[in-house]
């Protein structure tokens, strides 16, 4: 059974970091593009950053230069370094496999001002 849970989510002040986690279990994740996408109350799911089996990052304007995302193959883990938190980041952060259809449960990142 294939699961991903994120973690490192929480309350932060602007300016901020959080590095949010998703361990994978179930697949082959290093042959799996990943990739981190955020909701907000009203909006669509986006994609904000991903990055491909084979390590290249790419990422969404918005986020550009202050998330960075990583990954680790032999700990079945991606990750989501962010820095220079904005409250427009506030959002439920979910991970999945590019893709494919699996998904995190999420987890809440809130910027306060």
């Amino acid at each position: 059974q294939v699961q991903l849970v994120e973690s490192g989510g929480g309350l932060v002040h602007s300016g901020g970091s959080l590095r949010l986690s998703c361990a994978a279990s179930g697949i082959l994740f290093s042959i799996y593009g990943m990739g981190w996408y955020r909701q907000t109350p009203g909006k669509e799911r986006e994609l904000i950053a991903r990055i491909s089996s084979e390590g290249r990052p790419d990422y969404e304007d918005s986020v550009k230069g202050r998330f960075f995302i990583s990954r680790d193959n032999l700990k079945s883990t991606v990750y989501l370094q962010m820095n220079s938190l904005k409250p427009e980041d506030t959002a439920i952060y979910y991970c999945t496999t590019i893709g494919q259809n699996y998904w995190g449960q999420g987890t809440q990142v809130t910027v306060s001002p």
